[in-house]
């Protein structure tokens, strides 16, 4: 949760190393690039250092296993690491995933460059203005309007206070599940 400031720090790029364990980094400490997708919940129930590496108020990034072993023998668990932000190198644009229902709308942001994690998100439908959408979770954006059957602009600002406007991004016949690309941060 440190890192990932209860979902704000979502999408956010990383790079990260094995750093100074001879025993478990890989030869070279080579490094990988990461996203911020999701939290490594604690446990209380352990104390903060052996055993308790998703505790509060320690740093951690909670790996899949073939990108842990591309910095470090994999039966290690846990090993100290140099992490550092860098830019986010997106294929594509970035992805609107829209869920919800005819008077909810949940729009999933994705692949986002830049910086990576959003501030703030805005969506206009061709018959409204644009109407602030707030926080759900991670990335995922709601707002509480009847949009069905209107085609959807995004405004999309990242936490460097940079802004994009994606207009038409899904048509009028876009149906809850689908997903759909804009315009992209560089």
């Amino acid at each position: 949760m440190v890192l990932f400031k209860n979902g704000a720090a979502c999408g956010g790029c990383y790079e990260i190393k094995c750093w100074n364990d001879t025993q478990w980094c890989n030869p070279g400490n080579p490094s990988v690039f990461i996203t911020a997708t999701n939290l490594c919940p604690p446990n209380d129930a352990l104390p903060n250092d052996n055993g308790g590496w998703c505790n509060i108020p320690r740093e951690h990034f909670d790996m899949s296993q073939p990108t842990f072993s591309q910095i470090a023998f994999w039966r290690a668990g846990i090993v100290p690491v140099l992490y550092r932000r860098v830019p986010c190198h997106k294929d594509g644009g970035m992805r609107f995933t829209i869920n919800g229902n005819p008077w909810f709308n949940l729009v999933l942001i994705s692949n986002v460059g830049g910086v990576g994690d959003i501030s703030a998100v805005s969506v206009k439908g061709s018959e409204t203005g644009w109407i602030p959408m707030k926080r759900n979770w991670g990335q995922n954006w709601e707002c509480d309007t009847g949009l069905v059957g209107q085609s959807l602009s995004f405004h999309v600002t990242t936490a460097d206070g940079k802004n994009i406007t994606s207009y038409d991004v899904a048509p009028l016949n876009w149906q809850f599940g689908q997903t759909f690309s804009g315009k992209q941060f560089y």
